[in-house]
């Protein structure tokens, strides 16, 4: 059974360089055990700054960048570049800093990549990519960070969408009920093949999805496990409801 733990921190900002500071020692750890790290990103305020963090970090120095794997969790379904895209954010932050093999840079295809803006199709490209990546099976991710909405969705995995019930590695969604509505995502079954699922909120508009998804209610959130281990972390307002 997966081990729930929840860290608080004062602020935003502190949860960035907490969340930062724990991916780098994860990524060392994971390299250690297995010779690569795969990791899954995710979008948002929090998110991005917690890539530029990394950056600062003396730590990071210990990383071997050209055999980490990086995926995303999900992807507005937005041509490439544009910077609504997660992928652009993390580019930004990050990526376009280290000395990563583009080859293991999994970025979720664009509506104006080899699929055009076949949403459906992109979807079934990323989940043969996710099974090429694990030899017939999902990629094994040693960490899978994500965001919480202020409705409780995780990645593009909102309540009551029937997006929820699809099994396929990745999935395409046409009404999410934020813009964009059409969307990539990865599925609840993938996120749950995870190690560790991190998930990362700040601010008191999550309080009330964070305590219901903590109490075991039915939201995406409290859905998004880890194999291993289920990680969450808040900063205080976030957490003030739990």
């Amino acid at each position: 059974m997966s081990e729930t733990v929840v860290v608080v921190v004062p602020d935003a900002d502190i949860l960035a360089s907490t969340v930062a500071a724990r991916l780098v020692i994860r990524i060392i750890d994971a390299q250690a055990v297995h010779g690569t790290a795969s990791v899954v990103l995710t979008g948002g305020r929090v998110a991005a700054k917690v890539l530029r963090t990394v950056r600062e970090l003396p730590a990071a120095a210990a990383i071997d960048w050209s055999r980490v794997d990086l995926w995303w969790g999900d992807e507005r379904f937005l041509p490439s570049g544009d910077p609504d895209r997660n992928e652009t954010q993390a580019r930004e932050a990050l990526l376009d800093a280290l000395p990563l093999d583009p080859a293991r840079v999994h970025a979720m295809p664009a509506s104006d990549g080899p699929d055009g803006d076949d949403a459906t199709a992109a979807a079934a490209r990323y989940a043969a990519e996710l099974t090429a990546a694990g030899d017939g099976r999902v990629a094994r991710f040693d960490v899978l960070m994500l965001g919480v909405g202020e409705d409780g969705h995780v990645a593009s995995l909102f309540p009551g969408h029937p997006v929820l019930k699809e099994e396929g590695a990745a999935v395409a969604t046409f009404d999410s009920p934020k813009p964009p509505p059409t969307r990539v995502t990865l599925s609840l079954a993938t996120i749950r093949g995870a190690d560790e699922v991190w998930l990362v909120a700040a601010g008191a508009d999550k309080a009330g999805p964070i305590a219901s998804a903590l109490a075991g209610g039915d939201l995406p959130a409290a859905r998004a496990q880890g194999v291993r281990k289920t990680l969450w972390l808040l900063d205080q307002a976030a957490a003030a409801n739990r």
